[in-house]
C-alpha cells in the first residue's frame, strides 16, 4: 500500500504517521532534507519559537529509513488571554533521513535547545547534524561502537555479537520445565577459553 503522506514516501512501505489519528491542536507537515532548513526558518519567522523536542525513528523495512521530528510551539507575542496562552499554535514536521547517506543541515543556530537533543539523535541513531557546534555523544560513552537505538544494533551489542557463543545457548532441545544444572556459566567459559586458544595458536 502506498504512502498517504504528501509527498509519498518511495517504495511500497506505509508512512507510519498517516495511520496515526489527527491532533486536533497540531498541524503535521513532511518535507524532505533539502527543504527542512528553509522550512523551519520559515516557520521561525512565522512566530514559532520554542522548539519542544528533536528527536528521530527508525524504520528499516522504508525509503528513506530514518524520521527526523521536530515539534514546533507557537507562543503569543503580546498580551493575551489565558485561553490563546493555553492553546497555543503546535506544528509537527517530518524529514525522511536517507541511511546511506543521514545528513541534515543543525539548527542549533535557530533554536538552542536543538543541542542536545542533535547529539541525541547523532549518538543513538547515527545521524549527522551538519554545523552543530559540537556533535559528539551524549548518552553512549565516547568509545561506543554504533547507534543502539538502530533497529538493526545487535542485541548484545556488537562486541558480545562477535564472541564466541555456547552451542547449548537456543535451549532449543531442552524440554520446557527442565531445571537448570548450574553450569551454564562455566561451560561458557570453558568453551570461550578454547575458542580464544584455538585464536590465538591460528595466529602465531
Amino acid at each position: 500500500m502506498p504512502s498517504t503522506q504528501s509527498p509519498p514516501i518511495a517504495g511500497a512501505a506505509i508512512d507510519p504517521p498517516s495511520l496515526r489519528p489527527a491532533i486536533d491542536d497540531a498541524v503535521i507537515e513532511r518535507v524532505d532534507v533539502l527543504g527542512v532548513r528553509a522550512r523551519l526558518e520559515a516557520l521561525k519567522n512565522e512566530g514559532f519559537t520554542m522548539l519542544l523536542d528533536l528527536g528521530a525513528v527508525d524504520y528499516p523495512q522504508r525509503a528513506p529509513r530514518f524520521d527526523v521530528v521536530y515539534h514546533l510551539l507557537k507562543m503569543p507575542d503580546a498580551v493575551a488571554s489565558v485561553a490563546a496562552v493555553g492553546t497555543p499554535a503546535r506544528v509537527r514536521v517530518l524529514c525522511g533521513v536517507d541511511a546511506a547517506d543521514p545528513h541534515l543541515p543543525s539548527v542549533v543556530d535557530l533554536w538552542r535547545s536543538a543541542d542536545w537533543a542533535e547529539r541525541e539523535v547523532w549518538d543513538l541513531f547515527g545521524i549527522v547534524f551538519d554545523g552543530h557546534p559540537d556533535l559528539r555523544r551524549i548518552q553512549m560513552p565516547q568509545e561506543w561502537e554504533g547507534h543502539p537505538l538502530r533497529k538493526d544494533y545487535p542485541l548484545r551489542g556488537p562486541e558480545r555479537d562477535r564472541s564466541p557463543r555456547p552451542s547449548f545457548a537456543l535451549k532449543s532441545n531442552v524440554q520446557a520445565g527442565t531445571p537448570p544444572s548450574g553450569r551454564t556459566l562455566e561451560a561458557l567459559q570453558e568453551q570461550i577459553k578454547r575458542a580464544a586458544a584455538r585464536d590465538g595458536a591460528a595466529h602465531e
